[in-house]
């Protein structure tokens, strides 16, 4: 028995490696919670391009958006750990959802394989061009003087709680609608259903850029270099006003360490290419990689983070 066990280590120490010398060996699926159009959907196909010719298959992002990321990250969790099924996503999945939500299907930590962090992303403040607001001043002092008129959109945890905090920090009374993702709610916020939002920049800011809605304030503690000219919400009338969104790379549990290794290695490389790092910011996304072992870390803390954000504004958990 001593010897076949020896056997079976020796076995396993040399079929890793093998293993990643081998890999990839057919197309890699990135699956993407929210919507196409969506800055996590803007990441995995800037970052996927690069990843899918310097390890010489195709990468296909295929988006399974709704139930705040819950239905892709379970997906995810479920699948083969052979590396060729990876989840990009956010804090919604990782972070906030294990506050937000009584019961969850999967675990952030147990059931998946860090890769790496592939950017962080500030949120800004939109309204609808028939709120009479031109800064964020006024639309506190609208929103007092009309409790309950107001509906703002969130197509994610992110994009939910960054107005929530904003209710309990000011005082105001506006309603959620919730969406399966930010741009459909941004389509509505267009057209009139929705009257405002505090999402991601990606998504908000070409909006006012092509004068559909107001851009008021950016998310940030300071000014944001994607978010150029923009003021911050906390310094134009809710001081301590913060909240950042952040992207990241996961695989299944039990993935083997060498894939793992190698699927970092590669888009740790993306994110410090110089022109994607271009394609990114022109997205509004800051390019920030880390190791396996910093991801793990980081979650850790963002989970604890978050649970003292829903909490502070006052969300009970769905």
């Amino acid at each position: 028995m001593r010897i076949l066990s020896s056997l079976v280590v020796a076995a396993v120490a040399i079929a890793s490696p093998a293993l990643a010398q081998s890999y990839p060996t057919k197309s890699i699926k990135f699956i993407v919670p929210f919507a196409a159009g969506s800055a996590t959907d803007t990441v995995a196909r800037v970052v996927g391009d690069y990843v899918g010719k310097e390890l010489k298959q195709a990468v296909v992002v295929e988006n399974i958006a709704g139930g705040s990321g819950v239905i892709a990250a379970q997906k995810v969790a479920q699948a083969e750990p052979d590396g060729y099924t990876l989840l990009i996503s956010t804090n919604t999945t990782h972070a906030a959802n294990q506050s937000m939500l009584k019961k969850l299907p999967y675990d952030a930590v147990k059931d998946f394989e860090t890769v790496t962090l592939l950017g962080t992303i500030p949120m800004a403040l939109v309204v609808n061009p028939s709120v009479p607001a031109k800064n964020v001043k006024e639309l506190i002092a609208y929103a007092k003087a009309n409790p309950g008129k107001l509906s703002f959109g969130a197509g994610s945890s992110s994009a939910r709680i960054g107005v929530e905090m904003f209710k309990v920090m000011t005082g105001t009374d506006i309603v959620h609608v919730p969406y399966k993702s930010n741009p459909q709610a941004v389509t509505d916020l267009l057209g009139g259903q929705v009257q405002l939002m505090i999402a991601d920049v990606s998504t908000t800011l070409p909006q006012a850029a092509a004068g559909k809605v107001k851009a008021l304030g950016v998310s940030t503690k300071g000014p944001s270099p994607v978010a150029p000219g923009l003021p911050t919400i906390a310094s134009e009338g809710v001081p301590g006003y913060e909240i950042t969104a952040w992207f990241a790379a996961w695989l299944p549990a039990k993935t083997p360490a060498a894939i793992a290794d190698t699927l970092q290695k590669s888009m740790a490389a993306a994110v410090a290419d110089k022109e994607i790092q271009a394609r990114l910011m022109a997205a509004g996304i800051e390019p920030k990689s880390s190791s396996r072992k910093e991801l793990a870390d980081f979650v850790g803390t963002e989970i604890e983070k978050w649970a003292k954000v829903v909490k502070a504004a006052g969300i009970e958990p769905e």
